[in-house]
């Protein structure tokens, strides 16, 4: 028992529940699988090369940005959504923010409400219009369209 000297061993991740009843004001860092079931205002991030892993279920919301490597939404979600490896947007997920991913899948009945950007493998700036000297030409409109200038 307390204080025998035995040492607790790690019999895999940790589990968190944030039940119906419970709701968290302020940030959560977390190792492991979190299960939102009530709500929580704040932010949840967890490392970006661990196994953590967000289930949002029907009822659970979150007011915050998530940025974690895997998602799981069935609720409510207020804010930007990271994932560096997978998204799972199931029926009743509705996300008011934009959602960047890895990989992402979609039931129908899915909702979201921003934008979803593809995070590549290695961070790159958007491609340029430019010339071999690596100057970026001028881009000037002529009836609607953009036409490079010499």
């Amino acid at each position: 028992m307390f204080g025998s000297g035995d040492k607790t061993e790690n019999h895999g991740p940790a589990h968190t529940l944030i039940s119906r009843t419970t709701e968290i004001v302020g940030d959560v860092h977390f190792g492991g699988e979190l299960i939102v079931e009530g709500k929580v205002k704040g932010n949840i991030h967890a490392e970006d090369d661990s196994d953590a892993l967000v289930r949002i279920v029907e009822q659970g919301s979150v007011e915050g940005e998530i940025c974690v490597p895997s998602i799981i939404i069935n609720g409510l979600v207020q804010g930007d959504v990271r994932s560096a490896k997978h998204v799972e947007l199931a029926a009743k997920a509705v996300v008011v923010g934009n959602v960047y991913y890895n990989l992402i899948e979609m039931v129908m009945g899915s909702e979201v409400n921003g934008k979803l950007m593809h995070l590549s493998a290695a961070p790159q700036e958007p491609p340029r219009l430019s010339d071999e000297s690596g100057k970026q030409k001028s881009k000037k409109p002529v009836d609607g369209a953009l036409e490079k200038s010499s």
